[in-house]
Formats: C-alpha cells, sequence, structure tokens
C-alpha cells in the first residue's frame, strides 16, 4: 500500500517545507495554497481543524510538522502567543534539541548549533537574510557574520524551523544548518478582524528597577478573503546590570607565571618561614590581576512589523512584509583592577616602555610573595602546572604607597542596534503542473556607539591579598594601605590619581544586503518522480564599519570634582555566594558629570574628516549568487529529494594601508584637502587617532594611508540527498548527505595593515588574508523516530561533519608579503603577513530527544545533545559546547496553564566578537619548562530555570506571570584549568506580570 499521509500533515508540512518560509497557519487555520518546495504532495487539500489549543497544540503542531519532513528537522511555533517563558527568538530556540546560545547579561542573544560558533549558523526571515546591528562594542568593531536575536521579541515568530540536514532549495551559508523564522500571514488568519493587546511590566531584581512592556497586533482580511493586512508594535524596556569579579585589568590580562628574573622582591629571605624557596616559586601560574567590575545597562527596545496579503485570482497571491526593530542599550561599566604582576615587578603604571618604576624614598621597590598556596592543575590539553592559589602580594613594611591597581570607567553612551527588512514574495500557479515562486528582498542592520568614553585612575597602597575558593565562586581578596575610596590622591600617597581619559569615541557599523530569488516548482507525478525544483538567487552584501575620535583639548588629562563621586552599590557581588570576603569599595561618575566632563574639559571640536580613525575600518562587499536543482521523490512509505546547488561569491574588500611618513602631506582640520602625487587615493584629511591639542604647531608630516582593492571569486558545487521511509507503524527513519558552505567573517578579509615590526633582518605585519576560501563541510546526518501517540515522541540522531577551511589565525601565511616603508632605515622594505590560514576540523555527535504528554494536563519535553569537536591543531573550537540539554514540564486545561524549564549549556571557547585574524590564539607558550598552546578563556557551564504562568480570566482576556534566569546562576570563565578562575559573573532575575486581552 502506498504510503499517503493524512490531509493535516500534508498541509502543514507543506507550508513548512517552503524555500521561503510560508508561514504555518496560526491557531490551525486553513491554508488555501501551500508552497511548491514540500516534500509531500497533494497541496490542495484542505487542513482539518486541530482543536486542541495553547501548549498542546503548539507541541501536536510542530511533531506534526517533524514527522511529515524529508530532512532532519526541529519545530517550534507560536499557536498561542505568550505561553512560554521567552522574550526573544534566541530564548525560544534554545529549547530545540542541538541548539545553544550564547548568553550576554541575562538575555541570551546569539545562537549556535551541534557544537559551533553562531558564525556558522545561518538564520532566515521568511526565506532571507537578516542584518542585524550589535550593541555591544566588541561585537560592532568584530564585523562577525552572527545574527544578534536580541532586537527580535519572541511575539514576531509564527514558527521557527530548524533544518539539521540540508537541500539544495535551501540557501546557501549554512555550515552547521540553517534556521528559518516566519512570520504570519493575513488572509491564514481564522478571523476577518481581530488582534492581541498585551500590557504590562518587568522588574529586574539586580538594577532594582521596574520597566513597561507592552505588544498589540491587530489583523484584518475583507469577506472575500482576497485582501488582509496584520500590524504589529511592541516596547519593551527593561533595566540590566552584571556584576563580575574577574583576572582582567591592566598590565597583564589574565593569568601570568612567577618569573623570579624581574620580580626582584621573591627571594628565599622574603619567603623564609613559608616552606617555600624562591626556585620552587619560579614558573608557579599566577593572576596577573583581580578585578571588580559593575555594569549597568538598558534594554530599550522598540518596533513592529506589517504584513500585507493580495490574492487578485487564485492562481496569483503577492504578499510584501516590513520589520524594524531598534534597541537604545547605553551600557556603563566600570573596572576596578589590581595589578599584581606590576607590583611584583616593580612597575608603577599598566605594563610597556613607557610604564614609570615604583620608588620610595628615591629606591625602586618591588612587591612580595607571603604566605603562598601553590596547587597542581591538569591543564586542559592534559599537562601538569603549578598555581598559586592565595597569596599576599605586598611591599615590605615601611615602603610608602606604590602603584597597587587602576580604576576604569567605560561609558558607553548612545549605544543602539538596529535591524529591519522589506519584503515582497508572490506565488503564481502558472499550469497545472507548473508553480512560481518569487522573494525580493532587502534589509538593514545597525551597529552603533555614539560615545565611548574611557576614564582612568591610578591607585596606590601597600599590598593585596586574595584566595581563590573555586570555579563558582568569587574569590577573597583585600587591599592593603590604600586609603579612602575617593579619586583624590592623599597626603600619605595613597589613594588615586587621574590617570587616562581617552577621546570619546564614535563607532558606527552598518551591514546590509539586497536579494532577489525566482524558484519554480514543476509536478511530474510519474513514478516516484513526484516534482523537479530549480531556481537561482542573487544577493548583494556590504559591511562598513566605521570609527572616529574626538580630539582632545590638552595633553594633561583634567581633574574631576571628587565631590561628584557615586560608591558602588551596597548590595554590590550578593549574587556571586561564596565567603563574601572581597572588597567591595569602588566610586564612579554619573552619565550626566561625565557628560559635562568631555563638554567643557576634554573634548575639542575638529572636523569629521580629521576625527576618523581609518587603520581598523572594514569596507567590504560580497556577491552571492546560486542556481539549484532538486529532484523530489515518493514511493511506497517512503520519500526524499536529490539536488545540488552551484554557488559563486564574489569578495571585494578595500584594505587601510598605511602610507610612509613624510610622502603624503596631512591636512590640518578645517583647511584645502591636500593632494598627493605619489598616492592619489591617500586619505590626508584624517587624523587617525593623532593629536591636535590647542595652540600646538601644525605638523603636515606623518603617516597617512589609502585603500587598497582587493577581489576574490569563490566557486562551490553543493550536492544534497534526503531519504525518508516509514520503516513501521509512526516510526520513521532518515538519513541526509549533504555538503554545506559557511563564508568567512569580514574582519578576515578586510583587516588593516598594522603592527609592523623588524628583527635579526624579518619583518612582520599583521593584515587580512583576501585568499580565505568559504568553508564547506560534508555532512552525514541519520536519524529515527517514533511518534508514538498524540503529541509524545522519543527520536535519536547522529551527525558527522568534515569542515574544510576553518580558520586559523594569528599565523603567517606562506608566500604572503607586502611591501611597505620602515622609518627607522628610511627605505622601503619586504614585511611577511601574520594573518588567517584555514585547516580541517570537524563535528561529530548524537541528540536524543522525549516528549509525551502524561495525562490529566500534564506533559513534558526533554532533549540532550553531544557534539565532539576536533580541529586539525589540536586546540579547541570557538563556541563549541560538548553538551546541552533542555527539560520541560508543563500543566493546562481551559483555564490555566504553567511551564517550567530547564535548560543546560556546557563549557565552550569564549568568544563575544568574531575571532581577530591576527589573534594569537595559535601561538604557544612555555610554563615550567613545557611548550603548550596558549590556553583560550573557556566559560564554564551553566543552568538555568524559566517559569510561565496563564491565567484565562475570560474567553479574551488572559494575565500572564513570566520569570526568567529563576535561579540566578553564576557564570564563570577559565583559563588552562577550572583552578584558573578568569571570571564569575551575575546579573540577576526578571519578573513580568502581564495582562493580555484578545479581540
Amino acid at each position: 500500500m502506498k504510503f499517503k499521509p493524512t490531509p493535516i500533515a500534508v498541509g502543514l508540512a507543506s507550508l513548512l517545507l517552503s524555500l521561503h518560509g510560508a508561514a504555518v497557519a496560526q491557531q490551525a487555520a486553513a491554508a488555501p495554497d501551500a508552497p511548491a518546495s514540500a516534500p509531500v504532495r497533494n497541496t490542495a487539500q484542505q487542513l482539518q481543524i486541530v482543536t486542541v489549543t495553547g501548549l498542546r497544540a503548539a507541541a501536536e503542531l510542530a511533531l506534526t510538522l517533524k514527522r511529515d519532513a524529508s530532512a532532519n528537522v526541529d519545530v517550534i511555533t507560536a499557536v498561542d502567543v505568550g505561553k512560554m517563558p521567552d522574550k526573544n527568538l534566541a530564548d525560544s530556540l534554545q529549547r530545540v534539541v542541538g541548539v545553544a546560545v550564547r548568553t550576554d547579561y541575562d538575555e541570551a542573544e546569539k545562537v549556535s548549533m551541534r557544537g559551533t560558533n553562531p558564525d556558522m549558523s545561518l538564520i532566515l526571515f521568511n526565506g532571507h537574510t537578516v542584518s542585524g546591528g550589535d550593541w555591544f562594542i566588541a561585537d560592532q568593531m568584530s564585523s562577525s557574520r552572527s545574527t544578534s536575536l536580541s532586537l527580535m521579541p519572541s511575539s514576531v515568530l509564527n514558527s521557527a524551523t530548524v533544518y539539521k540536514t540540508s537541500q539544495a532549495n535551501i540557501v546557501d551559508g549554512g555550515l552547521a544548518g540553517t534556521i528559518n523564522v516566519t512570520t504570519r500571514k493575513p488572509l491564514e488568519q481564522k478571523a476577518g478582524f481581530g488582534g492581541v493587546v498585551s500590557a504590562g511590566a518587568v522588574h529586574a531584581d539586580l538594577p532594582g528597577k521596574t520597566s513597561p512592556q507592552l505588544n498589540a497586533s491587530i489583523n484584518w482580511k475583507n469577506e472575500a478573503n482576497n485582501f488582509g493586512l496584520i500590524a504589529q508594535v511592541f516596547a519593551e524596556k527593561r533595566y540590566v546590570r552584571r556584576d563580575s569579579i574577574s583576572s582582567n585589568g591592566y598590565g597583564v590580562f589574565g593569568w601570568d607565571i612567577v618569573n623570579t628574573a624581574t620580580m626582584l622582591g621573591v627571594t628565599d629571605a622574603t619567603l623564609a618561614g613559608s616552606g617555600y624557596t624562591a626556585a620552587a616559586l619560579n614558573g608557579v601560574r599566577m593572576p596577573g590581576s583581580i578585578a571588580t567590575e559593575f555594569v549597568e545597562g538598558v534594554r530599550d527596545r522598540k518596533g513592529g512589523m506589517l504584513a500585507l496579503q493580495f490574492r487578485p485570482t487564485a492562481q496569483l497571491d503577492l504578499g510584501v512584509t516590513g520589520f524594524m526593530s531598534k534597541m537604545n542599550a547605553a551600557n556603563y561599566g566600570r573596572l576596578r583592577s589590581n595589578a599584581l604582576n606590576s607590583m611584583l615587578r616593580g612597575l608603577a603604571g599598566p605594563q610597556g616602555g613607557a610604564t614609570p618604576l615604583t620608588s620610595s624614598n628615591g629606591q625602586r621597590v618591588y612587591a612580595q610573595i607571603k604566605n603562598p598556596v601553590i596547587v597542581e592543575q591538569t591543564t586542559l590539553y592534559g599537562h601538569k602546572l603549578k598555581v598559586l592559589q592565595g597569596a599576599d602580594i605586598v611591599f615590605a613594611p615601611g615602603t610608602t604607597p606604590q602603584y597597587i591597581g587602576d580604576t576604569e570607567h567605560a561609558n558607553r553612551a548612545g549605544a543602539s542596534a538596529s535591524s529591519g527588512f522589506l519584503d515582497f514574495d508572490f506565488k503564481y500557479q502558472a499550469s497545472e503542473n507548473l508553480k512560481l515562486r518569487g522573494l525580493l528582498s532587502t534589509t538593514r542592520g545597525e551597529g552603533t556607539t555614539e560615545a565611548d568614553r574611557v576614564i582612568s585612575f591610578t591607585r596606590y597602597g601597600t599590598g593585596v591579598s586574595y584566595k581563590y575558593n573555586g570555579l563558582g565562586e568569587a574569590p577573597d581578596f583585600r587591599i592593603h594601605g590604600a586609603g579612602a575610596n575617593v579619586p583624590v590622591r592623599n597626603a600619605d600617597g595613597s589613594g588615586h590619581s587621574i590617570f587616562t581619559a581617552n577621546g570619546a569615541n564614535r563607532h558606527h557599523t552598518v551591514d546590509r544586503e539586497t536579494s532577489l530569488a525566482l524558484d519554480a516548482e514543476y509536478t511530474q507525478d510519474s513514478g516516484i518522480f513526484s516534482s523537479l525544483e530549480f531556481g537561482a538567487r542573487h544577493a548583494d552584501h556590504r559591511r562598513d564599519y566605521r570609527r572616529r575620535i574626538k580630539a582632545n583639548k590638552t595633553l594633561a588629562v583634567p581633574a574631576f570634582d571628587p565631590a561628584l563621586a557615586v560608591a558602588y552599590p551596597g548590595d554590590f557581588g550578593n549574587g556571586f555566594g561564596g565567603s563574601g570576603n572581597w572588597d567591595r569599595s569602588g566610586f564612579y561618575f554619573p552619565t550626566a558629570v561625565i557628560d559635562d566632563y568631555y563638554a567643557t574639559k576634554r573634548s575639542k571640536e575638529t572636523t569629521p574628516e580629521w576625527e576618523r580613525f581609518i587603520s581598523p575600518e572594514i569596507e567590504l562587499q560580497e556577491k552571492q549568487s546560486a542556481a539549484y536543482l532538486m529532484q523530489n521523490l515518493e514511493g511506497d512509505k517512503w520519500s526524499g529529494n536529490i539536488g545540488v546547488r552551484i554557488v559563486k561569491t564574489t569578495v571585494n574588500a578595500m584594505v587601510a594601508t598605511p602610507i610612509p611618513a613624510g610622502i603624503c602631506a596631512r591636512t590640518e582640520p578645517g583647511k584645502p584637502e591636500v593632494p598627493c602625487a605619489a598616492y592619489p587615493t591617500a586619505i590626508t584629511t584624517a587624523g587617525n587617532a593623532l593629536s591636535y591639542f590647542d595652540g600646538a604647531v601644525w605638523n603636515p608630516n606623518g603617516q597617512t594611508w589609502y585603500k587598497q582593492p582587493t577581489h576574490r571569486v569563490f566557486d562551490n558545487i553543493l550536492p544534497s540527498l534526503n531519504l525518508r521511509v516509514e520503516l513501521a507503524r509512526n516510526l520513521i527513519g532518515r538519513i541526509g548527505l549533504s555538503q554545506t558552505l559557511g563564508r568567512q567573517n569580514y574582519n578576515l578579509y578586510g583587516a588593516s595593515f598594522s603592527g609592523r615590526t623588524c628583527n635579526a633582518g624579518l619583518c612582520t605585519v599583521n593584515g587580512p588574508n583576501p585568499t580565505l576560501k568559504p568553508m564547506t563541510a560534508r555532512n552525514v546526518d541519520a536519524s529515527v523516530a517514533w511518534f508514538f501517540d498524540r503529541r509524545a515522541m522519543v527520536s535519536a540522531s547522529i551527525f558527522d561533519s568534515q569542515i574544510d577551511g576553518y580558520a586559523k589565525t594569528g599565523v603567517f601565511r606562506e608566500g604572503a608579503t607586502i611591501d611597505l616603508f620602515d622609518p627607522s632605515i628610511e627605505m622601503m622594505r619586504t614585511y611577511q603577513i601574520q594573518t588567517t590560514s584555514q585547516q580541517k576540523a570537524r563535528i561529530q555527535g548524537f541528540e536524543l530527544a522525549y516528549e509525551q504528554p502524561i495525562g490529566a494536563g500534564f506533559g513534558f519535553t526533554s532533549n540532550v545533545s553531544l557534539a565532539e569537536t576536533k580541529v586539525a591543531d589540536g586546540r579547541p573550537m570557538i563556541g563549541a559546547s560538548r553538551k546541552a540539554a533542555n527539560l520541560g514540564v508543563y500543566f493546562e486545561n481551559n483555564l490555566f496553564s504553567a511551564r517550567l524549564v530547564y535548560n543546560y549549556r556546557g563549557e565552550y571557547v569564549a568568544s563575544t566578537t568574531a575571532p581577530a585574524p591576527t589573534g594569537a590564539s595559535q601561538g604557544t607558550v612555555v610554563y615550567g619548562g613545557v611548550t603548550m598552546p596558549v590556553a583560550p578563556t573557556m566559560a564554564a557551564a551553566v543552568s538555568n530555570v524559566a517559569f510561565s504562568a496563564n491565567y484565562n480570566f475570560t474567553p479574551a482576556l488572559q494575565f500572564s506571570f513570566n520569570a526568567t534566569n529563576l535561579t540566578n546562576p553564576t557564570r564563570a570563565q577559565y583559563r588552562y584549568s577550572e583552578l584558573e578562575q578568569q571570571k564569575i559573573d551575575s546579573s540577576g532575575r526578571q519578573y513580568y506580570l502581564e495582562g493580555r486581552y484578545k479581540f
């Protein structure tokens, strides 16, 4: 007997697997015309009515879609918006097996799949990419490809399909997988007129602030059911705060080693009575700094969506969807660091050539190590190292107060991110057997920090004591002889002195794309050949990052009025747990004080051209062209597809390149531009971070820059095969074979040349690698799923991806050189470029999922995944989590529903930004005579719990309560082992109370 799916399965699976993601009918409305790319046929049949609603309906719909798809997919739906404790799309997606999220502060933001970093996953909206801006300054500078979902409230979701295996009609670019988010279609709504208004508030317990939440949507369609619209607006504001203790700070970031050759205070005499000699401490790992961090910010997200749909004839369907979201995210970070390494080396400031020396009564002094506690660790590479887990780092008695650390204020005013798109789609039934589809889209995202202002104070005292208490707890530490907690220097030399106040930086990233896709499906109904799909797509993608720096009025740094300083809040660090024996002192100046300081004392107006900082700019255009052919197949109890996608990627980058000093004269701000005959494209009007103080004599000499173009074309052929077999009643097996493509991050192509050095006749410079090919992966995926009851399923998947072209940063590419001017000998020299190369990597793993209603309205969902990653050089893969798991329990009846969800993500290499092309991630170091790779910063495993409850006061009026970050987990980071704690964070809980009215 030939396999025939039910009418509801046919319609839903057809809607799901459309190339451009036509929306799944919300609350099981009928779909008059399913998209043509569905792997299961008979799409003219109408959907049956789904009688359940809410959580149960969502579960049933998602399982139906998963069961009937040819590819291995997972689906989340918004059958009844507000039933889940999720506040953005990343929150929702992390419930899917094999999906993990990167969390910034207390909110999920970027999504990764199957043990990869977010750059390897492609996120689509209605079948097209969406440009997104980043609010955080490091992400703005890095030019990562990953999409930030913090701009996308979960209320815009109609369904999201997570493709674990690829097929030819899916947009290329998702190396590890593709997620297609669909929004609602007006003519698929059940009611002719209706809507939802939701209003409430969120209370963030750590900042102790409450803010409003508003979400409203309306849908309308005419009586003829051929024209309709959906309009939605949202305004959601939330305050955030993060308390941290870290080993970050000036001089040495993270951990270093005891070196008695430079730390001259570490002697047998000063260690007397400790049981150790200086030789025993030499080479022992120790924190270079211990710091407290206090960060506050806001997430003020506003936007809306408008969808129009017109069906003039039964054969033609037209749609327009527009979306816009902007989030203001001003943030203010305060760092209070203790410079243990500098103290031991007798340095009176951050390390570097210009660092002054410690001095007491005219004599250079060095800190000593007292009461050392040494333990042995096994590193993530398997080596044995010793760690100084606790000690007193103090100057000898009688020493006047010395440099012991810094206090830094990083006030980032005007930080914001925006994302928007406008798409036009059509479907046309050209004949009985031929269906055409088209999608024209444009998208733009921006990330901006209007004023990045960093102010630093040096701190003076007589010592620091510390003791680490384990990865999940804050270390004990206290400060000796530092005087009052105010920004002034005391008579005895203790206290603080202002050190720097940078010129206010402006960061601006623009990401935009225009794309056109045309697709066709020809129905064959000839034996096993059910239909043939073919089409083409072209996209023009552009990435632009610019930075400006305000000039300062004077070289001297003006002082602040200490009376305007504010102390850290009294509850700082209460979420860390542990002993609580750490230094809680700290001060900062309110934003209004900093605004006035820069406006009246620090910043100088010049011209926008002079403020331009060229060297870090990224200016890149990427054209993507693709064509595909896919044959859909269907037999007795089986279905599938086989196809090929041909892709061309053209990358044009304008690389910032230095011009030797003295060749092109700089243009003074406000004066006519000075041309340069030797370099006609020289940018002589840019200051590039040079000083321009009041009253200084203008000097036209100095280094200038020009933009050097690069051009590369890459071709890829991506075959795919998916097979679905009904092994027994409701027992579905699948296998997928494919080759996928992932494009390199923009900064790897467009980085500037910097860091020129010449030693022993070898000259090196940091720079980009325009020859980097896109990554490709050969993928095998096999799965089996048993749908043993209504809304019940157990499934297992195994997968293997062999990656070619994984980026290896911070290495010298063979034969890559550039001729640059060496000012030390006043002549041109050839420099070898330190940049990015490529290597092989592999990901293997399995996924298990089990969900089932228990009865009496109760049920549960669960899943677990394991991904083993291997990189050719033996180092861990950035962003890769080996383990992830979810467990959810729910209850629902006609009046009340509740859901409690638990999420776990295993440890991974922490990377808040795209890897820099010249980062030293591939370097080696020698500790204790053992040569080993440089250790990355690892994010420790973390668990979290969220809760949602909904009560139907009337059929139209509902009240809901949501709690996220419910267990207030600390998020820890470490380096070579868990004994080397790098950071511990606490962000608090959030409670949402909302009323929702449907009409």
